[in-house]
């Protein structure tokens, strides 16, 4: 990522796909070719893994699987694993600009089963049984998590009796006999689903643009890797978290955020020599060019909060791995692309650990004129190896905060910007002014969130942190929005600047 290039933030769930939810469908081919078309290099998404907790794509159920609501059912209606009526005549939802995932959750699982009925009925499982193979690794405890919380309706695998919360060997063994069938239908899913990403990826790579993906920092509580890897995280002897992760209180929140997660003992991952995280990234590059690791700063030290917790305020600062872990990672991956979302409190010893990594660290626009932000996100202070966006998924659109930040922050970056036209209501050239000011910029790459492309207010806002519904997750683009027009807009900005 050493050349100035762009891209275009947005979601696989945002694209307006059938069927309900964003897919690896027709309408990511056509985006990709929209992105071709308006000159960009890359092509960020989120975390694609199965949601759990809130809909959100930070907890997931596995660190390693791909969500089963991206795979395309048109793809499976010409493999003839699907009749056309059996994908099309289901109610995925009442609005074409958002993700209805009670009707994902209740009906997607019925249509996939059939396929799954039909493949295994075919007998052609060569490359089915060759991908089992080669990511046993983890997909023999993802298929028995999620065959195991079929049949306990979908409770927490701390809440199932105690020889399979323990893993008892000859139990488990037994499990996954009598839950046979199901074990095989969701490394159905994950092999059709990793099948079609590949595809799309290459399709990707013959148009010249990359895949930045997104790589949360820590698991979800209820999810195959806790549950198959316990003893590399920080739970008590019943298996119940003694601390988890969150982040401190600061402007933005009064009483921090309780995420919940539950920490890693990395003195255990650290004899190992991070095994299992070289395990996640290297999995990760083989879906995604370059991957972002979301929390960086948490490599250095990490908010510990006590697992009973009602909020952060009580949490502590705990030292993390620190360099041993970057070391490890350059050893094992040398030469891998991995973009460090180092924002938040940053001390000196984060920035002095993000400067050892070599990675790009990031840099929001948005900050740079928002009062309640400590560090200095000015423009001309930032540097070539860095990645700066206008907002990100956890961010107002550049709209809703122009329409929604402090009078005098609004002042300050009209000021900056020197943008005369900002009677009320009249806002797309603040917003553009915005992205002119990241594109202008020195960092080599340059993300701006699709939604400030087409000059969406916070209604179209991805996520909102600390919050649990409210829309979070759930906005989608309209279809035909990413049009010729807007392409050859946004291709003579990125060309003016230089990417």
């Amino acid at each position: 990522m050493a050349k100035r290039a762009a891209g275009i933030l947005l979601a696989v769930s945002s694209l307006p796909s059938p069927h309900g939810i964003g897919s690896f469908g027709e309408a990511a081919r056509e985006w990709l070719r929209f992105l071709k078309a308006a000159g960009q290099k890359y092509w960020q998404i989120l975390p694609l893994g199965p949601t759990g907790w809130g809909d959100s794509p930070y907890q997931s159920f596995s660190a390693f699987a791909i969500s089963p609501y991206y795979v395309d059912l048109c793809a499976l209606v010409e493999q003839g694993l699907l009749a056309k009526e059996e994908a099309d005549t289901v109610r995925w939802g009442r609005r074409a600009d958002t993700v209805d995932y009670v009707a994902l959750y209740r009906r997607r699982e019925p249509v996939l089963r059939r396929a799954c009925e039909r493949f295994k009925a075919a007998g052609k499982t060569a490359a089915f049984d060759s991908f089992r193979a080669g990511n046993a690794f983890w997909l023999d405890d993802y298929g028995l998590f999620m065959a195991l919380k079929k049949k306990h309706n979908g409770r927490p695998w701390s809440e199932w009796s105690d020889e399979l919360r323990f893993r008892d060997e000859l139990r488990l063994r037994k499990t996954g006999d009598e839950l046979s069938d199901d074990v095989y239908y969701y490394s159905f899913v994950q092999y059709i689903a990793y099948t079609q990403w590949q595809r799309l990826r290459e399709y990707a790579l013959e148009l010249g643009v990359a895949i930045i993906g997104d790589m949360p920092i820590y698991v979800a509580g209820d999810s195959a890797d806790v549950w198959a890897n316990g003893g590399l995280f920080l739970l008590d002897e019943k298996l119940r978290p003694e601390r988890v992760a969150g982040c401190p209180p600061d402007p933005f929140s009064a009483t921090g955020q309780l995420w919940g997660n539950p920490l890693y003992r990395w003195d255990r991952l650290a004899e190992t020599g991070f095994a299992w995280w070289i395990a996640r990234l290297r999995s990760g590059f083989g879906l995604y060019d370059v991957v972002r690791i979301d929390h960086f700063r948490g490599f250095e030290s990490y908010f510990s909060i006590g697992a009973y917790a009602c909020d952060a305020l009580g949490g502590e600062w705990v030292k993390g791995p620190g360099l041993a872990f970057v070391d490890a990672v350059n050893r094992d991956l040398p030469g891998a692309a991995i973009i460090a979302e180092d924002l938040g409190y940053l001390t000196p010893e984060v920035k002095a650990l993000l400067k050892a990594s070599g990675y790009p660290g990031m840099k929001i626009v948005q900050f740079a004129f928002d009062s309640r932000e400590p560090g200095n996100y000015m423009p001309y202070t930032y540097e070539r190896n860095c990645v700066v966006y206008t907002g990100t998924h956890d961010n107002s659109t550049t709209l809703g905060w122009f329409k929604s930040a402090l009078k005098e922050d609004v002042a300050l970056a009209l000021d900056f910007l020197d943008v005369k036209n900002a009677r009320e209501g009249v806002w797309s050239l603040p917003a553009l002014a915005f992205i002119r000011c990241a594109l202008s910029s020195v960092a080599n790459t340059a993300v701006i969130p699709m939604q400030d492309y087409l000059g969406l207010d916070d209604r179209a806002r991805m996520n909102t942190p600390a919050t649990l519904g409210g829309g979070n997750w759930c906005w989608r683009m309209l279809p035909g929005a990413a049009d010729r027009e807007l392409a050859e807009k946004i291709r003579r900005l990125t060309q003016m600047y230089g990417r």
